[in-house]
């Protein structure tokens, strides 16, 4: 009976009820975005900010060749503090001369992480697969230009006795330092100074804020070896301070959004219990108790709520891919565990919005009866 009762109600109400979802589900397909967004943005974020390059820079106190650090001492130590997704290129700078005697900053590295650690250079005339070749070195702009070289010509470096020949894949444009240096395969600048197995230092891009970024430095600082960890505080501050800001917007545009959602669904379920008056003082005068009534009215609004909640979900799912394409031009995909929270968040709304059925305990039976 009570099933039967439930029904009825449903469907003698549409208009209102179905205005009152409709309100739900907006406001849950809204919150639904927010949330999966607030799961992912973190990581998304972190995927805009590595074009800044690295936020920390790792390297040994002292001087001379006493700075120099372990070459396999540094990766095991990115490996096994860094959190994941961080990404850490070494580093070893000499001064070598050309065969016209002109000295430059030759900087040896893994070409490939590099070019992951700094995105935004822009390189010209760069060939597929030089990464990977031993012989293949990349110049900054003004490096180029001093040293009158075109991507795919040659140029020979010497170290005191020792000597470096590689191919010019390309021309580093990046605003920076850079412009100035000549980027060679660590392996082979190592060879050329005669350091097997050293590097001056590590720029490493970590994901995280501000805090997280200091905190593992002072745990690198801590370790024995003489290392020193260096955030690059205006990357490192800038992405905790917009993310934390980004968050703070995302919470307060959903709890904004549950609040409005709240007073629509009050103001309808007003409107229906004026129209509910009749209904409930029959109910009465039949020997219905109010809690039996109330119960009717609850489940009645809980069902609301689920129904709200899972509509607003699955439209909140396509929203989600939408703002993930449109704003981060990558897939954000939608979090099953958001689902209870939306469908539980939709029921506390539609139970909040029932709060005007209370009133219809005070309806005498005799009153409607008589039709005043």
């Amino acid at each position: 009976m009570f099933g039967r009762l439930l029904w009825k109600l449903l469907r003698g109400n549409r208009g209102r009820l179905a205005v009152a979802l409709v309100a739900m589900a907006s406001g849950a397909a809204v919150i639904s975005a927010l949330f999966n967004m607030q799961f992912d943005v973190r990581e998304k974020m972190t995927q805009e900010f590595r074009s800044l390059g690295a936020n920390l820079v790792i390297s040994r106190v002292g001087e001379g060749e006493r700075a120099l650090a372990s070459e396999e001492a540094m990766a095991s130590l990115a490996q096994n503090l860094a959190p994941a997704g961080t990404i850490a290129a070494p580093y070893l700078y000499i001064v070598a001369r050309t065969e016209s005697g002109r000295p430059v900053v030759v900087a040896g590295t893994h070409l490939d992480l590099a070019m992951q650690l700094n995105p935004t250079w822009r390189v010209r005339g760069a060939e597929n697969g030089l990464a990977d070749n031993a012989a293949a070195c990349f110049a900054g702009i003004h490096a180029a230009e001093a040293m009158k070289l075109q991507p795919g010509g040659s140029v020979k470096f010497k170290v005191g006795e020792n000597a470096m020949s590689c191919k010019l894949a390309g021309v580093i444009t990046s605003g920076g330092d850079e412009d100035d240096q000549v980027f060679a395969q660590l392996v082979a600048v190592q060879k050329l100074a005669g350091l097997r197995g050293q590097i001056s230092l590590t720029q490493a891009r970590v994901p995280g804020s501000a805090k997280e970024i200091q905190e593992l430095a002072d745990r690198i600082d801590a370790l024995p070896g003489n290392l020193r960890a260096r955030p690059i505080r205006q990357i490192s501050e800038t992405e905790g301070a917009l993310l934390g800001r980004v968050r703070l917007l995302i919470v307060s545009m959903a709890v904004l959004i549950f609040v409005l959602t709240a007073l629509s669904v009050l103001a309808t379920m007003t409107a229906l219990a004026m129209e509910r008056r009749a209904d409930v003082g029959l109910m009465k005068a039949l020997g219905g108790s109010i809690g039996r009534i109330v119960a009717l009215f609850l489940a009645e609004v809980s069902v609301l709520g689920v129904a709200g909640g899972v509509l607003g979900y699955l439209i909140g799912a396509l929203l989600t891919i939408w703002i993930g394409r449109s704003v981060f031009r990558a897939a954000i995909a939608p979090r099953v565990e958001v689902l209870p929270l939306i469908v539980a968040l939709m029921v506390g709304v539609a139970l909040a919005g029932a709060l005007p059925l209370r009133l219809l305990g005070r309806v005498k039976p005799a009153v409607i009866l008589r039709g005043e």
